[in-house]
């Protein structure tokens, strides 16, 4: 992270400390709700934070959206449950506790799959065994026979990682969650739910060390998608880096800004 990102991350995040705005009734919940429906939003929902509300507070449906939708959503919120109290425990992150994470995020809308590698259901966070692509003409991703042995090595070096962490160092909490994120998502480790499990497993970090965890808004699809792209062609991870600390602290001046004129009216 540059240091011009790092002076500001470390500037705006005291200040929305100081100002005290997690500290509001039920604060915790709606940004809970809101990285959900935003973090669906990127794979394609159009759930709004307010139906988002209704369907977990109070089991109201929307018939202006499909249940696909809605049920991506309502799994996203149970992995997010399971996953904030399992990270309170400190106990170290294996392959099979992402499966069970991925597990939770593709729960009703998970797909069986018959491949060449064998069969392998995404609702129960099967490893993939079949080969994937980032998208129309990109780049392939490892081969699934590669997958196994990579997660080992990732969570490996996850685990040395957080066992290094000075929890008041803020700039190093996001640092180790973005890097988290991009690994987990490079290796695609299932056919489906990726990135919402990496980024699931970004803001767990965040939550684990006391940091605001960061959205991914729906209207930063773009500059993330491209962030991911031109860091693994590049192979640059500052680039996602910057680009992840640079959203966030977006995020965090605008809510501060909402936040110093709301209570001043």
């Amino acid at each position: 992270m540059t240091q011009e990102n790092k002076d500001i991350l470390q500037n705006l995040s005291r200040q929305y400390r100081e100002l005290g705005i997690t500290d509001q009734i039920d604060y915790e919940k709606f940004y809970l709700y809101s990285i959900i429906t935003h973090s669906t939003a990127i794979e394609g929902s159009t759930v709004t934070e307010v139906e988002a509300q209704l369907l977990f507070d109070e089991g109201i449906t929307s018939g202006k959206r499909t249940m696909m939708e809605q049920m991506m959503n309502l799994d996203l919120k149970e992995a997010y449950d399971y996953g904030m109290q399992w990270i309170k425990l400190h106990e170290p992150i294996t392959t099979e506790w992402l499966i069970m994470l991925a597990s939770k995020v593709m729960a009703r809308t998970g797909a069986e799959y018959n491949a060449m590698g064998g069969s392998f259901s995404a609702a129960r966070g099967e490893l993939r065994k079949l080969n994937v692509t980032a998208g129309f003409g990109g780049r392939s991703y490892i081969s699934f026979t590669k997958v196994p042995a990579r997660l080992e090595a990732f969570c490996t070096e996850l685990n040395k990682r957080r066992k290094e962490i000075v929890p008041t160092d803020i700039v190093a909490i996001y640092e180790l969650s973005f890097w988290a994120h991009y690994e987990l998502v490079t290796i695609h480790p299932w056919a489906d739910g990726n990135g919402r499990t990496s980024r699931l497993l970004m803001n767990l970090l965040q939550m684990e060390f006391g940091a605001l965890p960061v959205k991914v808004l729906r209207e930063d699809k773009a500059e993330y998608i491209q962030a991911l792209v031109d860091t693994r062609e590049e192979e640059n991870l500052e680039i996602f880096i910057n680009c992840m600390a640079r959203l966030h602290c977006q995020h965090l001046k605008h809510d501060i800004s909402q936040f110093i004129k709301s209570v001043s009216e």
